[in-house]
């Protein structure tokens, strides 16, 4: 083959994949919301899900695992086989089963079900065949579509493969949101790698400490703070009082309004135009809070400080981004 080919390929691949999710997309309704309702009072009651199935279907689901995990959904996975033969051990009553299929006709999950129904257990089917045997076994379905692989031979499990996963997904970001899980409850799951280093970083590894920002007493004048701002390239200016306290904070933007309101500005204290009672952050709290912050209040500076009301440093939005807390 030469390269036009090589890649026409590959694009014929992504192409019927892609229709998939487009169709799987389209055909989501009522039975999905009754699923995610389910899930949702199932791990409210403080129970878990059992995802399972055979062969790709079977990654998919330990992938799926994998992912509801970290969003606080406790998640594990029961290999049908080796369920017969005493790892049903780990069911309880009110779980919920999560079937993997594409056929809907895999013979170890039409044992299963039944069996796990003796527990108490919900079970849910995940498949393209509403009218399959274990869509009918099972108390609710999901389907997806795949009306064919990617695979030139129409055998290798592709579009179906990517589809099943796809309505996983977005199952668990349907709960993720519905239990309103937020970044702080990702850092507490997601404390290793690089991923976790940068969530759990904490103000003090980001911000500009003393020397990198501009600070001045809020009798200084507006001229003597602009040039303390342009030294240490800053956008802002801790400002504090006579012990040292933060009082306010004058930023580059106040001055651009100034020059439109007041030429003569430059000679007066910083004090009568300073924004006093900044919103602040504490020496030691997650970056991750100052980026809800930042978030929250639309601010490009963020004065940090110490126990006493010290300004211990400065946090600038892009800082932010270069430490990858976005």
């Amino acid at each position: 083959m030469n390269n036009d080919e090589i890649i026409a390929k590959g694009r014929r691949c992504i192409d019927i994949e892609a229709e998939a999710l487009r169709q799987t997309s389209t055909r989501l309704g009522d039975d999905f919301a009754q699923v995610a309702t389910a899930v949702f009072t199932i791990l409210n009651d403080g129970k878990k899900l059992i995802f399972s199935g055979i062969g790709k279907s079977a990654d998919i689901a330990r992938k799926l695992v994998g992912t509801f995990n970290s969003i606080g959904a406790p998640s594990t996975f029961l290999d049908p086989v080796n369920a017969l033969h005493g790892d049903m051990g780990l069911c309880r009553k009110g779980d919920a089963l999560l079937a993997f299929s594409n056929s809907g006709e895999t013979e170890e999950l039409l044992k299963l079900v039944p069996l796990l129904k003796r527990f108490d257990t919900l079970a849910i089917a995940i498949t393209s065949k509403s009218d399959s045997t274990l869509a009918i076994l099972c108390d609710y379905s999901l389907t997806y579509s795949a009306e064919k692989e990617a695979c030139p031979l129409d055998l290798a499990p592709t579009a179906s493969s990517t589809a099943s996963m796809a309505i996983g997904d977005a199952l668990a970001m349907v709960t993720l949101e519905w239990r309103a899980f937020s970044r702080e409850d990702f850092v507490k799951f997601h404390p290793g790698g690089s991923l976790g280093k940068s969530f759990a970083a904490s103000v003090d590894d980001i911000m500009r400490s003393e020397g990198q920002y501009a600070q001045a007493s809020d009798d200084a004048t507006c001229q003597e703070c602009l040039e303390r701002m342009t030294n240490s390239n800053s956008g802002c200016i801790a400002l504090t009082d006579s012990a040292g306290a933060l009082s306010g904070v004058f930023t580059d933007g106040d001055a651009r309004r100034l020059i439109l309101k007041d030429a003569n500005f430059l000679d007066k204290h910083v004090s009568d135009y300073m924004t006093r009672n900044p919103i602040t952050i504490k020496q030691g709290s997650l970056a991750i809070e100052a980026l809800r912050i930042f978030e929250a209040q639309n601010i490009d500076d963020l004065i940090v400080v110490d126990s006493d009301g010290r300004p211990a440093g400065v946090i600038d939005g892009q800082d932010l981004t270069k430490a990858r807390i976005v």
